[in-house]
């Protein structure tokens, strides 16, 4: 209809400020002319992010050949705990996991570069010059189906992510937003994580920057499903959580939901 009415506004030549008000629909297609875009102060990186920290995270996903699970275990904790322990290298170990529920065969792990875009410049740079680096990952690719990444900010809202004794399961909660809609979502995350801490259940938020755009993912603990289950009923009995969930559904596109097993090598246990 929209369309309709632009080629007959323009086909006959008058101003649409005279000629709309006369057409259907012109309510809707004058404002599409009318609107204006309020300037931005600042990315949302800057409005959502901690300011006095300068970390950047990677979370990476490796989907894994069903019958190599293992191998890609041992393979892959052999590395990590050298890069996690090396002075030489900017980064940490976060968590590493394997999936339960959810993606099937897949390894997730989760890196914290301490220094932002130049801690990770510095090791990416230091493991192309590494043999031992190169050697591995000749020796994955013959593990893996397929893998990706995200580069990932800490929303200044959610606790640091520490070290975790278990046993504990984990949930990562991933929401692909609609484009444009992040203040927003970080703006009511804000004031309803205090309904989701009691239990000690919120492990870290993050959002992308690189990979997938406009993702957030929350890292949630719990010590098996029942108890999952319960704290997340609890949260239905505190007033203002019905009212988080309300505004932030329609922001979201898509979201999925990860049951993940720690590794041995995992901090977050």
């Amino acid at each position: 209809m929209a369309g309709q009415l632009l080629a007959a506004v323009f086909r006959h030549g008058c101003a649409h400020s005279r000629c709309l008000p006369h057409a259907s629909g012109t309510l809707q297609l004058r404002t599409f002319f009318e609107q204006k875009v309020e300037a931005r102060t600042d990315t949302h990186t800057n409005l959502l992010s901690k300011k006095e920290t300068s970390s950047l995270y990677k979370l990476q996903f490796h989907n894994v050949k069903p019958d190599c699970m293992d191998a890609y275990n041992d393979l892959s904790a052999n590395i990590q705990n050298k890069l996690h322990r090396s002075p030489d290298y900017p980064c940490e170990l976060v968590g590493s996991w394997n999936t339960w529920y959810g993606e099937q065969d897949q390894a997730v792990h989760l890196w914290r570069y301490i220094g932002g875009y130049p801690a990770l410049t510095e090791v990416m740079e230091k493991l192309k010059q590494s043999k031992e680096y190169a050697t591995f990952r000749k020796e994955r690719s013959h593990l893996l189906q397929s893998r990706k990444n995200q580069l990932l900010m800490e929303f200044s809202f959610w606790n640091e992510p520490k070290p975790r004794t278990g046993p504990n399961i984990y949930e990562l909660r991933s929401y692909q937003l609609r484009p444009g809609t992040m203040i927003e979502w970080g703006n009511n995350w804000a004031r309803a994580i205090r309904f989701r801490q009691e239990n000690d259940e919120a492990v870290g938020g993050f959002f992308s920057q690189i990979g997938d755009l406009y993702m957030v993912h929350h890292l949630w603990a719990y010590t098996d499903l029942q108890f999952r289950a319960d704290t997340r009923n609890a949260a239905w009995e505190k007033r203002g959580w019905d009212q988080n969930v309300y505004y932030t559904v329609p922001l979201v596109q898509e979201m999925q939901s990860r049951i993940m097993i720690p590794r041995p090598i995992s901090p977050l246990q």
